[in-house]
């Protein structure tokens, strides 16, 4: 198994690359969820290629799309769903600078895309950073949205990660044990 966090992303990628699309699925568990647990303004994510699509989730809920600034701190801002309409330097759909922002302190939920998660809710992302600057101020749930052959028994963990609570794989949800 790889051991620090560039194998795991290798990893991760290489395993994603062969997983069928289980957005449908995921999706589904992750609305009744929601539901039940009273979630209305959820900050989603304009998904990478690989990653499970939640957009299907602006049907039943308020989402929000967040846009990566840099300067003067690296940090992410949340807006309006329908505002992503240009391409991040990531490849995905963000909103534009000047897209109306809407404070963390309205969002009841967060689902997190990463390449993969642990059991103890751990994620491996794409090294920028940006969720753990934005999690330590978050009250609500969190929820990292994954294929379930990309959860692994453990990650290497940094002191500023930031686990999330739940899982949502095709599987449906699972509490982490952290």
């Amino acid at each position: 198994m790889p051991t620090d966090k560039a194998e795991w992303r290798t990893w991760a990628r290489e395993e994603r690359q062969a997983l069928p699309d289980h957005s449908a699925a995921v999706t589904a568990h992750l609305g009744a969820f929601l539901r039940q647990m009273g979630a209305r303004r959820v900050l989603a994510y304009r998904a990478l290629p690989g990653e499970i699509d939640v957009s299907a989730l602006a049907q039943g809920f308020e989402l929000l799309a967040p846009r990566a600034r840099f300067k003067p701190t690296p940090r992410l801002t949340l807006h309006p769903w329908d505002t992503a309409t240009e391409m991040s330097r990531f490849g995905a759909l963000q909103p534009p600078a000047d897209a109306p922002e809407v404070p963390l302190s309205k969002v009841d939920a967060i689902l997190l895309p990463g390449l993969a998660f642990d059991v103890q809710g751990v994620r491996l992302g794409y090294g920028g950073g940006f969720y753990d600057r934005l999690l330590p101020g978050f009250g609500g749930l969190t929820v990292g949205v994954i294929q379930s052959e990309l959860v692994v028994p453990r990650l290497p963990a940094d002191l500023h990660d930031c686990p999330v609570e739940w899982l949502a794989t095709e599987d449906g949800m699972k509490r982490t044990q952290r």
